[in-house]
């Protein structure tokens, strides 16, 4: 019989409105949690979010700085519109929502 290791879930509940000025100190938030998660996965929900471009840059932001830690971005409660921005700006398959 094997054990598993359960990878560690850091939550973020993101809250709008969001504006592009805001967008370094949410990546350095959530930075300053995956380090201490050490990888596994970051929960991020949208429910409070416009689903907008500065949306979709914060995402991404937030994909990368999950990769840096060695931790998967998952994001919950997303809209349908969230998916055609992400195909508009070519990043659905970097940001599966």
């Amino acid at each position: 019989m094997s054990c598993m290791a359960r990878s560690p879930i850091v939550q973020a509940q993101i809250r709008g409105p969001l504006a592009r000025r805001d967008l370094p100190g949410l990546y350095a938030r959530v930075c300053a949690l995956l380090a201490e998660a050490a990888g596994g996965v970051l929960l991020c929900d949208i429910s409070e979010v416009a689903i907008d471009a500065v949306a979709v840059e914060a995402l991404a932001r937030l994909q990368l700085g999950a990769r840096r830690h060695g931790a998967r971005l998952r994001i919950k409660n997303a809209p349908d519109e969230l998916g055609e921005l992400l195909e508009l700006f070519g990043l659905a398959e970097v940001l599966a929502a």
